[in-house]
């Protein structure tokens, strides 16, 4: 879109997210001899901290150019969500913003009966630090996930670099270099996320070739194909392993290992 419909689809959008909100939404007295539903101008430059003109401006889609911490305020003020975030700043012109980083990701039980019916096919969701979130009796059987004791053993990075079995397969190297660089792009999307930060000096303290190659600041997207993985009981297990990202949040992955019609005979003898 041009420059101006640029600047009048942001009016709109910022006026019918306000349109939306009432004052209790954002912790502010109800008032009285409200005319209109939602909150006034001066209430969204008030809760973003900037001056009532210059957010009148913006709705009234004048030729101004918002910084991204005046952006931030505004979609603070305003509750909105991760992608309407992103929708705010596409508007208004700018880079798109550093993703939040919530305290804590779950998964839905929606999710986890999808993974429950892939069964005997592998699958489980992968959060934004690389922790196995859900997994369903096959991904389980062949990844050993519930065994985990702790959130660093819940983590993919920390397990390919410190756990004997995994070490002990012969194309480590190429899975833990690969690995890597996908946690190397992914963590540059959150520079300040502390558990990024302690993960990373963890491992550089028990694990010396990660302390080795982190510093060659290799990156790569995650890559789909062929899996071959040699299994310590059920010996050498083939898939076409598939990533898929979740609308509502596109860090977290689910990620599906299609086995081969020999591979699947496998798993469907352990009755998964």
């Amino acid at each position: 879109m041009h420059e101006r419909e640029r600047r009048q689809t942001l009016a709109t959008f910022l006026r019918q997210r306000r349109m939306h909100l009432s004052p209790t939404d954002v912790g502010l007295p109800p008032g009285i001899r409200r005319r209109t539903p939602g909150l006034r101008r001066e209430e969204v430059a008030q809760l973003a901290n900037i001056g009532t003109s210059w957010y009148v401006w913006l709705e009234q889609g004048r030729d101004v150019h918002p910084s991204a911490q005046v952006l931030e305020s505004i979609a603070q003020a305003l509750k909105l969500t991760s992608n309407e975030r992103r929708h705010l700043f596409v508007l208004a012109g700018q880079p798109l913003p550093t993703p939040l980083s919530p305290t804590h990701e779950s998964v839905s039980p929606a999710l986890q009966q999808v993974l429950d019916d892939l069964d005997p096919t592998p699958a489980y969701v992968m959060g934004r630090r690389y922790d196995y979130l859900a997994w369903n009796k096959a991904a389980d059987t062949i990844f050993s996930i519930s065994n985990a004791t702790s959130t660093y053993t819940r983590n993919l990075v920390w397990r390919l670099f410190t756990s004997p079995t995994m070490r002990a397969r012969s194309n480590w190297e190429a899975i833990a270099r690969g690995t890597l660089a996908e946690f190397r792009a992914a963590s540059a999307r959150y520079p300040d996320d502390p558990y990024f930060e302690e993960l990373i000096e963890d491992l550089k303290q028990v694990s010396p070739e990660f302390c080795q190659w982190w510093p060659h600041h290799d990156v790569r997207s995650a890559l789909d194909g062929p899996k071959v993985i040699e299994h310590s009981t059920l010996g050498i297990l083939e898939f076409e392993h598939f990533t898929l990202q979740m609308l509502g949040s596109a860090d977290i992955r689910v990620i599906i290992y299609t086995p081969n019609s020999r591979t699947r005979a496998i798993l469907q003898s352990l009755n998964i």
